[in-house]
């Protein structure tokens, strides 16, 4: 089983929470949900530059996954 995080979303919407838009994703993980909902209030702050009459955010579980970005048997360039 992977291991499991959480980020946050955050999303600008129109008038009323209408058509909300995922605008970008805070770099920060988060090892549990109730972390990352603690962490909302800050991330909102520091996010209301985004162009939109509301922003909100939403914290998400996703799992850890290493991707592989070169051919097998060839040496990674750095």
């Amino acid at each position: 089983m992977e291991p499991l995080f959480y980020v946050m979303a955050i999303m600008g919407c129109g008038d009323g929470n209408s058509a909300c838009q995922q605008a970008r994703v805070e770099s920060a993980q988060y090892s549990s949900i109730r972390a990352c909902q603690q962490a909302m209030p800050a991330a909102l702050v520091r996010n209301s530059d985004i162009d939109y009459p509301v922003v909100t955010a939403s914290c998400r579980a996703t799992g850890l996954r290493l991707v592989q970005t070169r051919a097998p048997g060839r040496p990674a360039h750095g």
